[in-house]
């Protein structure tokens, strides 16, 4: 008998080898696929999450400014709740129902109504239909001098006129020659009605703050939100270019904004 040989295939034969090769690459193409697809979706999710609760939910601020020391200080990081007064729809214009109106005491957190581009954190000390009024540096609302102990001064000694005042007299409490006579100052100025659908806003630094008796009411339409709690503070006054991990304020880390 003769022995038995191995058939002979043509060289283009698709053996068991070939096919397991194939099923191989091709799994591992799938495999490669299903992960990328897995983490694309993972990615445009939380990118989408993100823009969500950032334009709708909470925002970061930084405090760029004095105006506010006693209360917030240069280098605090802040949330931003913007849920409270409701927040901007982009590009409508329109805002969510609000949980709650801003009211007298709020620190809150607006676009500058001469620059829209920058926010500024200020408290609110009137409401549309308050009649506010400083004397010696101290603020009269409706007539009642108030008590305000977050209020801090750092220039005591001066009560400087600024021309900036001036625009105060379209909205100065009308009496025979008032708008005349009137000659504001830093710390002395009003009585000023707040027009409908505008708030008054005072910086708690009350000599050093950029605010309303500089540069007019708050539109309600420019409200951002309210700060509620300090999530990052450091001091940069230093020279260190890692003042951020060497001169970390953690006593203030978790401070509620009141």
């Amino acid at each position: 008998m003769s022995e038995a040989t191995e058939p002979i295939l043509p060289p283009h034969a698709i053996t068991p080898e070939r096919k397991l090769e194939a099923l191989r690459h091709v799994n591992k193409r799938r495999a490669s696929f299903a992960f990328f697809w897995e983490w694309a979706k993972i990615f445009t999710v939380s990118v989408t999450l993100f823009f969500v609760l950032r334009t709708f939910v909470v925002e970061a601020f930084k405090i760029p400014s004095g105006s506010m020391e006693g209360t917030l200080l240069v280098g605090d990081f802040l949330l931003v709740n913007k849920v409270v007064y409701g927040a901007e729809v982009p590009l409508t214009g329109r805002r969510l129902p609000a949980l709650r109106k801003p009211t007298r005491g709020d620190v809150i957190v607006f676009e500058w109504p001469k620059d829209r581009t920058k926010n500024f954190v200020k408290r609110l000390v009137g409401l549309p239909g308050d009649t506010l009024a400083m004397r010696d540096a101290v603020l009269i609302r409706n007539g009642v001098a108030l008590a305000e102990p977050y209020v801090s001064h750092s220039d005591s000694g001066a009560d400087p006129v600024w021309e900036e005042f001036r625009w105060q007299s379209n909205f100065l409490v009308r009496t025979a020659g008032a708008a005349v006579a009137y000659h504001p100052s830093r710390n002395n100025w009003g009585p000023l009605v707040v027009p409908g659908g505008q708030y008054f806003v005072l910086g708690d630094n009350r000599d050093n703050s950029l605010d309303s008796r500089y540069w007019g009411f708050v539109p309600d339409s420019l409200l951002r939100g309210r700060p509620e709690v300090v999530y990052f503070s450091f001091s940069p006054d230093s020279s260190d270019d890692f003042a951020w991990l060497t001169h970390v304020r953690w006593m203030r880390l978790g401070e509620r904004v009141h």
